[in-house]
């Protein structure tokens, strides 16, 4: 599978892969979270613009999964990694973690965040095998906490949530 930057033409391509990503949460009683709409088209050419969306592609060069990143409090922080579930338990979310930490090392930001469902077998559990560990509650930034502010302004608070990083 490669990776690479997302064009502005399949910002709607990858609102579908989020969305089927999405529909996994009806399996675990979160409807809400199936439901929710995905990012709307600007703010992912915001992130397709500042260079930090990427996608897999398949041998057709389409994609299948994404990530998107931002830099929040000296760190990368995953905003959003979804893989369509035709092409999920193939390593393609780990090989778009691995490829974001390839970039933060080379441009010399050493760890990578994220907010996830603690309770949700391919989130914290999930990102624990890749490598991430739960970041403290004291050891939040200022832009972390606002990002923890503005998941509970959306109503993620509903369930467990936590932060996790890893080193690159």
């Amino acid at each position: 599978m490669r990776i690479r930057e997302v064009r502005i033409e399949e910002l709607p391509l990858l609102q579908d892969i989020e969305r089927a990503a999405g529909r996994c949460f009806r399996d675990v009683d979160m409807p809400e979270i199936a439901d929710d709409d995905p990012l709307p088209l600007d703010e992912l050419a915001r992130y397709q613009r500042a260079g930090l969306a990427w996608v897999a592609v398949d041998e057709d060069d389409a994609p299948v999964a994404y990530l998107i990143a931002d830099h929040v409090d000296g760190h990368l922080h995953i905003e959003q990694v979804s893989v369509h579930p035709d092409n999920a338990r193939r390593g393609i979310g780990r090989s778009l973690l691995d490829h974001l930490a390839e970039r933060a090392a080379a441009h010399g930001v050493l760890t990578l965040t994220l907010t996830t469902f603690a309770d949700v077998p391919w989130n914290a559990p999930y990102y624990a095998r890749c490598g991430f560990q739960l970041l403290d509650d004291d050891m939040l930034g200022p832009g972390l906490r606002d990002i923890r502010a503005q998941e509970a302004a959306h109503g993620l608070d509903r369930w467990p949530r936590v932060f996790m990083h890893r080193a690159v």
